[in-house]
């Protein structure tokens, strides 16, 4: 079924749909998993090698507890080569609940007629902003609903207004979007407004499921949204992220299908997505699905330590969607970014912390409602180095720059101390003195590591000048 007139159909054959179900399920099906090949494909994933999908389903066929364990190291090993300790925050901001579509998963539904929508105002807008800046966050993803009023230009608009925030010594550096599918003239014109990464989720690479959960609207068009992405990248948007939502249908072929996402990009555009999203289904407003392919905390860990190496120089996103034992345990198995302090109510960040989340006010249940202060103090004492970093995506270095770093690990040499510098920021201007004197005990820890790979000095020179008012240094 076509939602879109004649004008916006995609005929270039870049563009046309990569996902094979027969494919996928040849390999889950056909694939043997023994313990010399597990350990094959652990290692060429080690050499920072992308995997295939035949090396993909070998992971996945591996349920021995022994090679489970053994997959699950490699991806901690990996996440250390490629990321070192580093872990990036970032705050989600909702702009608007408007939305035209139906998916029986979300409660921003069309369906749901009991609910207030509500569109910020540039005054809330401002004020939302101002909060998070004093939260100390330097990025933000704005997140809107899929509805006529969300054009590009209300995005560019709403990302310049957000930009144009200074509080104090903050600011927010780096606006990612999670938006509805444009058009390539209407991704060109969000580009232009500065973002950073722009994320469309597949929600399900079953496209009989995705008929079955997406009822309504213009999302219920598999391929339009399937291809999304192809047009960011023919827009100029080199930095993009995928996603998938799991517990709508098996996780492996899930895992499998942005497997073939992530190969389809690369060999299209020599590039693969910045971020890989794998949020798991939560409760939310008139939630109505079937259950049988929900993901259990086991099956889920491995998941992630899958994705991990499959796609070694990808950055991957775990939300508040968990709760924060399941988000402090894998963070180890290839987790590089997390949200911190989330609300994700109209309006809600500049009412200050809630204690209770009205599914009526939100999109779904988050089950992490550490403010981002008690995040970064148990990251500090856990020996991550939390990060703000936005000096790759305003050096240029993404999409085919950002590989030629990330890919053969050099990312790490500019990653870490970046990342020192932004939490030496933090420590100045939001964190208290006991949280304080931990992060620079922290950095001077991580300081002494780095003298081994590469001069310090700059390094050491920039945090003296922060100490000392100075802000925004980076490499």
């Amino acid at each position: 079924m076509i939602y879109y007139p004649e004008k916006y159909r995609i005929a270039d054959k870049r563009m046309q749909p990569f996902i094979d179900p027969d494919e996928i399920w040849s390999y889950i099906n056909g694939v043997k998993s023994d313990k010399q090949r597990v350990r094959e494909v652990i290692k060429s994933s080690l050499d920072k090698k992308r995997l295939s999908l035949e090396e993909t389903a070998v992971l996945i066929n591996a349920t021995d507890p022994d090679l489970v364990e053994e997959i699950k190291e490699g991806a901690r090993t990996l996440k250390e080569k490629v990321y070192g300790e580093r872990i990036v925050l970032f705050a989600p901001l909702y702009v608007g609940d408007l939305c035209t579509n139906n998916c029986q998963y979300c409660g921003f539904r069309a369906s749901n007629k009991g609910v207030k929508r509500i569109t910020l105002s540039e005054k809330q807008l401002i004020a939302e902003t101002t909060a998070l800046i004093d939260q100390g966050h330097k990025r933000l993803i704005l997140v809107y609903g899929e509805h006529p009023k969300y054009s590009a230009e209300f995005i560019a608009e709403t990302v310049g207004i957000v930009y144009g925030v200074k509080h104090n010594n903050g600011e927010i550096r780096r606006v990612n979007i999670n938006a509805a599918p444009f058009d390539i003239p209407g991704f060109r014109v969000i580009k232009d407004s500065g973002i950073g990464t722009f994320q469309i989720f597949q929600e399900t690479y079953h496209e009989p499921t995705y008929m079955k959960v997406h009822l309504g609207g213009i999302k219920r068009n598999y391929q339009w949204r399937l291809t999304a992405l192809d047009r960011a990248q023919e827009a100029g948007i080199d930095d993009v992220g995928i996603g998938a939502l799991f517990g709508l249908y098996d996780w492996r072929f899930e895992v499998m299908g942005l497997v073939r996402h992530v190969n389809h990009f690369e060999a299209v555009y020599n590039v693969g997505p910045h971020t890989i999203s794998f949020p798991r289904i939560q409760n939310a407003l008139s939630l109505d699905i079937e259950k049988d392919h929900l993901v259990k905390d086991d099956e889920f860990v491995r998941l992630v330590s899958i994705l991990r190496l499959a796609v070694p120089y990808t950055g991957m996103i775990l939300t508040a969607r968990e709760p924060a034992h399941i988000r402090d345990q894998i963070l180890r198995f290839g987790v590089s970014q997390i949200d911190g302090g989330t609300n994700l109510e109209l309006g809600g960040y500049s009412k200050g912390k809630q204690d209770q989340q009205d599914l009526t006010k939100g999109q779904f249940q988050i089950n992490d409602n550490r403010s981002l202060s008690e995040i970064m103090d148990e990251l500090i004492k856990s020996g991550y180095i939390p990060s703000f970093c936005t000096a790759c995506y305003r050096l240029g270095r993404t999409g085919e720059h950002f590989m030629e770093f990330s890919v053969p690990g050099f990312i790490k040499r500019y990653c870490t101390p970046n990342a020192l510098l932004t939490l030496a920021e933090y420590l100045e201007d939001y964190a208290a003195d006991d949280t304080k004197k931990a992060g620079y005990k922290l950095i001077d820890e991580k300081i002494k590591d780095l003298q081994q790979e590469q001069k310090v000095a700059r390094l050491q020179e920039k945090i003296e000048k922060i100490k000392t008012g100075n802000r925004d240094l980076y490499f």
